[in-house]
């Protein structure tokens, strides 16, 4: 009997150190995933923070292109034709080409940020959710009830809350 005794006192020991270092275990994990996120959150802001750094820049080196190559164009128009011209009739007239390639890397940049802002956020929203998923789904629920669900900020343009709050889908005006 006493045999016994000590096999079932040894047979409890094990099994609750066992659940004492998977609960430590859960619990260590859910705060590494809290870090993560809170990481994860403050990366998405500084990639949107360069996303439009990159895009303010672009676009202005883009419009001050624009306004000098009017401003060439003006100038050889005004110089050509104010003075009638004659002078120069025997010249074939020839005027510098805008290109559009600024244009084009603009559009690029505008697209490729976009894209990885968009997967910046895809990380933080599948965290969030494998956090969730720890706090409601058994057994680790049982260890982390005490714990609060993480706050993460997921940005949408007004087009989208619009769009999802009347539950109705409007073409947008490209220009």
């Amino acid at each position: 009997m006493k045999k016994t005794l000590g096999i079932v006192a040894i047979l409890i020991l094990v099994i609750g150190g066992a659940l004492t270092i998977w609960g430590v275990g859960v619990s260590n994990k859910e705060k590494t995933l809290v870090n993560k996120i809170e990481a994860q959150q403050e990366a998405t802001e500084v990639f949107y923070t360069k996303l439009w750094e990159i895009l303010k820049s672009k676009a202005g080196v883009t419009t001050e292109y624009a306004e000098q190559n009017k401003e060439l164009q003006f100038g050889i128009m005004e110089g050509r034709y104010s003075t009638g011209g004659e002078m120069m009739k025997w010249i074939q007239e020839a005027n510098p080409e805008f290109d559009a390639s600024l244009y084009k890397d603009l559009m690029n940049s505008i697209e490729g940020e976009r894209n990885g802002f968009f997967i910046e956020q895809k990380k933080l929203v599948d965290m969030e959710k494998q956090h969730k998923d720890m706090l409601e789904i058994f057994p680790e629920k049982v260890i982390l009830k005490n714990r609060e669900p993480v706050e993460i900020t997921v940005l949408k343009n007004m087009v989208t809350k619009e769009a999802f709050e009347t539950g109705t889908d409007q073409s947008p005006e490209l220009f």
